[in-house]
């Protein structure tokens, strides 16, 4: 048989053959995960190998690299081939025309290709410029030709890349810096990049070329399974989308998930969480011995010139009992003895974040080995240790982490498995709910400077959403963990009421201060009989904006703190024996009186518009301003709730706080005044002029103003891009939350001329709307609005629960 013949062959029953193969390969279940991805390596291999030897049989000086991923012979159903053909450069003619032979088959296939054609100087050269380029030479794997040049360029690329890691290193661990900064943290994000973010993929990569460098190695328990679970779900992602893609998008999980034999799309996240903590911890664990060994060996060499020669012993200074620092790390003394020191995992934690020091890698596993459960209640030193811990700010988190990584935070405290790496689907949220409750007592510790007992602040703070493992109610099933863990650590009868009863309410302030109207005397004595004491209220607040902070950027802002700030202030007053004062008996303000007068007189609306410019109660670095207060006052008529909120949507303004209340006017004085004082902000820009949004607000109360239609053109002139498909909305009845009014929820999408419809709804009950308290947390609002009948009375039980029915049928429609 002639060459041409072999060509044309392989060119007739490669490709075909190739694709066919794949096809009966990728859905085969039996051989998921590693056989398949080595599978589908191997009949690669083997095409492309009878494609070069059709294109160049009996070659020498040239030959088929596989480098990347495909050179590891990880392929994942939609992966791309990186290649390179190497050649000796004796015949450049020759090779040009083997690699269109090479890549032509590939691209008719639909398949991505990253390739290359260079002489081994070219790529050694290459890889000196381009450390990417020098990270896929490090897997590169012989597929055909010349084996002895493939041989040669993976030796001279190892050798360059231990010579020149002293000074590779460095800009490899910067590399990951920067891309862990741009893509986030895997462990937390909701659509994660399973190669690019931080514990992802790429950072397996990098770790193996650590080890490559010889310099340092990872800790490697754990780290194959972990980068395996990875690999798994890239491949069920490529096979139930389709695509080559590596962000495990919200709307795909559930596919995935089932195509990996899991529940559902929680159990995938928690998964792919474990194996991103496990790939992150092992990335700070290298990169830290890198910097040690890289600080030695500069070090090294003066030291022995000034000492003569020899090795000096590292410095070991003493923390605590049975720990000492060595070399920038915290580690065990030489006589420490973990088997009988039951205290001593948490005395080296506090000991390493109060001195902002890691805890040494040996010494944790270590103190993991010989661990033994501390007795029910535990020492009183045991107990010290864990608030030292807890109390340290940022450097908990770190130290934490390097417990948990080896089990010790499972001994200690076993119902913290429920909450470990599991996901919140919340876009308000940043971290699985372990870390939420770590980063929580980080915040907390900013703030027992303020409480008189910062000892149950902090461990309430770790607790708050412990029953976020359990069903049902997460701060009720909350309250009894926290009581059973408040217990066993060693806190009296009287603490651990205390610190049930914070995790019971943390929501509680935050709640009724966005969602309450604040001058109904039930609100505020419903909170104080909840809260119970003036101690017991100091702490509650500083654990609300400790959660509040450690959820994210949308849960706190200085208009939250000061309605915080104003429950509190009201409550604490309730507290110490004053009674409420009296919504009825509440006599207007000048200015408020002022513009009911004008709005008689001139049988018109009246606005005023002006910045709300006091501090909050607390000093915040957020620069988020109080907001705009709002102030208009209405001839007594029907429609002015959805008139109002209409125009404001129409100017682009937030709603953050809604009040309308009928004003009494002075003696002598005929006609009835409606009085919203309402508190805005604009969604961009700057605010709109009164005088305009006053005349807006006369046409829209004389029906001349279309809002409905403005607000749908406005719509569909800026159409919104598909996303996640949100939770339909809810309208409850809160049950006796006040004796004045009725008080219906409504929890909804956000979008603009939601309070619009709401308030148009209402209208159309033939309900009247006393107050209402808007309140948005990222993408859901959270609305409350105090309605009563014609006669100013609370809505008999069945007729409000209609209300709130027909409120939701309308909002689903």
């Amino acid at each position: 048989m002639t060459s041409t013949d072999t060509h044309d062959q392989a060119e007739d029953s490669g490709p075909d053959g190739y694709a066919a193969a794949r096809l009966r390969l990728l859905p085969e279940k039996a051989r998921s995960g590693p056989p398949r991805r080595s599978a589908l390596a191997g009949l690669t291999d083997e095409w492309l190998a009878g494609l070069f030897a059709a294109g160049a049989p009996g070659a020498r000086g040239i030959s088929l690299v596989a480098v990347g991923g495909y050179g590891r012979a990880e392929l994942s159903p939609r992966s791309d081939l990186d290649l390179l053909l190497l050649h000796d450069g004796s015949a450049p003619q020759a090779v040009s025309a083997l690699a269109d032979r090479l890549w032509y088959p590939v691209w008719d296939l639909g398949l991505a290709l990253d390739h290359s054609v260079r002489t081994p100087a070219e790529a050694r050269r290459t890889a000196g410029e381009d450390l990417k380029v020098q990270l896929g030479l490090l897997d590169a794997r012989h597929v055909a030709g010349d084996l002895g040049l493939t041989t040669a360029l993976r030796t001279t690329v190892l050798a360059d890349w231990r010579n020149q890691a002293p000074k590779r290193l460095p800009a490899l661990r910067e590399l990951c810096e920067e891309r862990a900064e741009r893509q986030g943290e895997l462990q937390y994000l909701l659509e994660p990049d399973l190669k690019e973010a931080r514990g992802g993929l790429r950072d397996v990569t990098a770790l193996r070329a650590v080890a490559a460098s010889w310099l340092a190695d990872a800790p490697r328990e754990g780290l194959a399974e972990a980068r395996g679970r990875l690999l798994d779900v890239r491949d069920a992602l490529h096979l139930s989308t389709g695509r080559a893609t590596d962000r495990l998008a919200l709307q795909e999980q559930d596919q995935v998930a089932a195509e990996l034999g899991l529940l559902d799309a929680d159990a995938l996240l928690r998964q792919v969480y474990e194996a991103a903590r496990v790939i992150a911890y092992a990335g700070d664990v290298t990169w830290r011995e890198v910097g040690r060994v890289l600080r030695s060996r500069s070090v090294r060499p003066r030291l022995r010139a000034m000492l003569g020669g020899g090795k000096p012993a590292p410095e070991r200074s003493p923390l605590a009992e049975g720990v000492v620092e060595q070399d920038g790390e915290v580690v065990l003394a030489r006589a420490a003895r973990p088997d009988r020191d039951s205290v001593l995992p948490l005395r080296a934690a506090a000991a390493a974040a109060q001195a902002g020091l890691p805890l040494s890698l040996h010494a944790v596993r270590r103190m993991a080995a010989g661990a033994r459960a501390l007795p029910s209640p535990w020492p009183a030193e045991a107990r010290q240790q864990l608030l030292t811990l807890l109390g340290s700010g940022r450097p908990t988190v770190d130290v934490w982490e390097a417990l948990e990584a080896e089990g010790l935070i499972s001994l200690l405290l076993p119902d913290w498995d429920r909450v470990r790496c599991r996901p919140q689907r919340n876009a308000v949220h940043l971290w699985t709910v372990d870390r939420h409750l770590i980063e929580t007592a980080v915040r907390a510790s900013a703030f027992t400077r303020r409480v008189s007992r910062p000892d149950l602040l902090l461990i309430a703070a770790l607790l708050h959403d412990i029953g976020k493992g359990w069903p049902g109610d997460h701060s009720v099933a909350g309250e009894v963990i926290a009581r059973d863990v408040a217990a066993r650590i060693g806190f009296d009868a009287g603490d651990v009421t205390v610190i049930a009863t914070l995790v019971r309410h943390h929501l509680l302030l935050v709640e009724t201060a966005t969602r309450r109207d604040l001058d109904d005397p039930a609100t505020v004595r419903a909170v104080a009989e909840a809260v119970g004491s003036q101690s017991t209220l100091e702490l509650l607040h500083a654990l609300t904006e400790a959660d509040a902070l450690a959820t994210g950027p949308a849960a706190w802002s200085s208009w939250r703190a000061s309605l915080v700030a104003d429950l509190v202030k009201r409550v604490s007053a309730v507290l110490a024996g004053q009674a409420p004062p009296d919504p009825e008996a509440a006599a207007p303000t000048a200015q408020h009186e002022r513009l009911a007068l004008e709005a008689v007189a001139t049988g018109a609306s009246v606005l005023s518009l002006r910045a709300q410019t006091e501090p909050p109660a607390e000093p915040s670095d957020d620069p988020e301003p109080l907001g705009v207060e709002l102030i208009v006052a209405v001839p007594d008529q029907p429609g002015v709730l959805p008139a109002v909120a209409g125009v404001l949507a129409m100017h682009r303004l937030t709603v953050r706080t809604a009040e309308l209340r009928a004003l009494d006017l002075p003696d002598g004085v005929d006609g009835s005044v409606l009085l919203l004082d309402w508190r805005v902000a604009a969604e961009f820009g700057s605010l709109p002029q009164a005088v305009r949004l006053r005349a807006d607000l006369v046409r829209a109360l004389d029906g001349s103003l279309d809002i409905s239609g403005r607000l749908a053109e406005r719509d569909a002139a800026y159409p919104r891009r598909r996303g996640v498909v949100a939770p339909p909305p809810r309208v409850t009845v809160a049950p006796a939350a006040s004796r004045h009014a009725t008080v219906i929820e409504v929890r909804a999408q956000d979008a603009p001329g939601l309070l619009f419809r709401i308030g148009r709804a209402l209208e159309d009950a033939g309900v009247r709307v006393r107050s209402a308290h808007a309140s948005t947390l990222g993408a859901n609002a959270v609305d409350a609005f105090y309605v009563t009948g014609p006669e100013g009375l609370p809505l008999p039980g069945e007729e409000a629960v209609a209300v709130a029915r027909k409120l939701e049928e309308m909002l689903r429609a």
